[in-house]
């Protein structure tokens, strides 16, 4: 054998070992002559296209194996690759006998040889599991814009440079910017002066020296929007590294309803707690009045009496005498008079009665009166029938009200291992609406039942006695009662009816 001869043997060897480790590594080789338009294909490609190793194959035959979508994508591919010469690099699916098709990647060029039309040569690889992985974090991607996309704090991701690189769409609703307008900008657009100045100094200092501030520290600060208005903003901020940079997640969410919402609680608080004086005040003032027109009567019928004593006296300061006793006499009608004035002003109770919501007068009694309760261990719940919910009442009266009651509860149950506090309401005969608070604390004694409602009557060692007093008469205004039970499991139950809204008292209100 000549030397050419076993070069040539050696060379058509290697080229046999190199086809081997190419198939063993599942990557197939093709080859089109542009003459015929005939293809070669190697042991593994014919694999993964289903062909048997026997079956000759041209290019029309290729494509008839090619899903009909991608077909016509895959021609225009290697058209353009036979007129300009440029390399193939496309992905596509095959049939498979009705069976779902896979994803096959086919790479290649043009080859040109001396005398011939030439030749498309290339690989072709299995992406079959590459498009599964592709798809599930496509779909990963789209449940995590999802969740971002409802949540309703906004999420701004920014690079150690203080660049947006992500921004949420309720980012959007938030600051006013679309996602287009601000990713690439710097995140101190969001800034209102002095802050935005400052910010870049904040990342340089942090990226240096490694020193926290609000990473991992919520904060109320404020942020700008693209109008330019500002509003206050709670940001949390969390850091991450990718790809040896670092990046810094904000979480923000806007304080502004917050703030009013605390604020209309604050005014209502600072209404509840000025009625509540006043009506203390004429609730002690009718006590009062009670208590002191007998005496003054008495004073007067006195000094009547002493006026007929000295009718027989011949002291020379008589006269003097019967005039001061008439003075008082007559002072002390009057000063009975202005009290009896002062019981019928108090008692009228006037008050403006509007149709209201009863769950939402609880709920806002409740932000007053159960502050805290839920640190102290207390299950609340509220079943409350909403059928039943519109009554016609005076709004800060009925609050008042309540958030007695709910205190009362919450005092009730400070010592207690079981503490619940159940508020409920039901329509009751006569077109009222009875509401209960049953609590589980110490209850009450029967012999205290009967002064519950007395006024300065209390069974708290600090307490005034006016609390249950003046509840009682405001329920009583509204043309209801108010009562006290023992519960049979512990507690008591404090119920009060309270007139429902008539189809006119709707009608007046829409």
């Amino acid at each position: 054998m000549t030397d050419q001869a076993l070069s040539s043997s050696e060379s058509l060897a290697r080229d046999r070992r190199l086809q081997q480790g190419i198939d063993n590594y599942g990557v197939g080789s093709w080859e089109m002559n542009l003459a015929t338009r005939d293809l070669v294909w190697s042991a593994t490609t014919r694999r993964l296209f289903g062909i048997a190793p026997d079956t000759p194959i041209d290019f029309d035959g290729f494509l008839l194996l090619v899903d009909p979508e991608d077909r016509d994508r895959v021609a225009q591919a290697v058209q353009r690759s036979i007129d300009s010469g440029e390399n193939i690099d496309i992905m596509f699916r095959v049939t498979d006998k009705g069976q779902p098709g896979h994803w096959l990647r086919g790479r290649g060029g043009l080859v040109k040889e001396a005398g011939t039309a030439g030749y498309l040569c290339g690989i072709i690889l299995d992406v079959d599991q590459q498009k599964v992985l592709e798809q599930e974090l496509r779909l990963q991607q789209n449940q995590l814009r999802s969740i971002l996309d409802t949540v309703p704090d906004a999420m701004i991701l920014i690079d150690g440079r203080g660049i947006m690189r992500f921004f949420s769409s309720a980012a959007e609703r938030m600051f006013g910017l679309t996602e287009k307008e601000a990713i690439g900008q710097n995140i101190s657009v969001l800034m209102p002066r002095p802050d935005a100045t400052r910010h870049d100094n904040y990342i340089t200092r942090y990226n240096s020296t490694g020193e926290r501030h609000i990473i991992g520290i919520g904060r109320i600060v404020t942020g700008q929007r693209k109008d330019g208005t500002t509003f206050p903003i709670h940001l949390s901020i969390g850091e991450m590294e990718s790809g040896g940079e670092r990046y810094f997640t904000g979480f923000i969410r806007d304080l502004t309803e917050y703030q009013q919402t605390q604020a209309r609680l604050h005014e209502l608080q600072a209404e509840l707690v000025h009625v509540s004086r006043l009506t203390a005040m004429g609730e002690m003032a009718s006590a009062l009045a009670h208590e002191l027109n007998q005496p003054l009567s008495a004073i007067s019928n006195y000094m009547k009496g002493s006026r007929r004593l000295l009718a027989g006296s011949q002291d020379p300061n008589v006269s003097k005498i019967e005039n001061a006793m008439e003075r008082a006499s007559e002072q002390a009608l009057r000063a009975g008079q202005i009290i009896r004035r002062l019981r019928d002003f108090v008692a009228r109770g006037e008050s403006e009665k509007r149709v209201e919501s009863l769950a939402k007068l609880v709920e806002e009694a409740g932000a007053l009166g159960l502050t805290g309760a839920r640190e102290q261990g207390v299950l609340l719940r509220f079943n409350l029938d909403t059928l039943s919910d519109l009554v016609l009442v005076d709004r800060v009266q009925i609050q008042q009200v309540l958030v007695n009651l709910f205190r009362n509860a919450l005092e009730a149950m400070a010592n207690s291992e079981k503490k619940e506090l159940v508020v409920s309401n039901a329509r009751v005969a006569d077109h009222m609406i009875e509401v209960s608070v049953a609590d589980t604390g110490g209850g009450f004694h029967e012999d205290v039942r009967s002064n519950l409602f007395q006024t300065f009557f209390t069974t708290k060692e600090t307490g005034m006695g006016v609390g249950l007093s003046i509840s009682r008469s405001i329920i009583e205004a509204h043309g209801g009662r108010m009562w006290a039970e023992t519960n049979p499991w512990g507690g008591a139950t404090f119920r009060f009816t309270l007139p429902a809204a008539a189809q006119e008292d709707l009608a007046d209100a829409t």
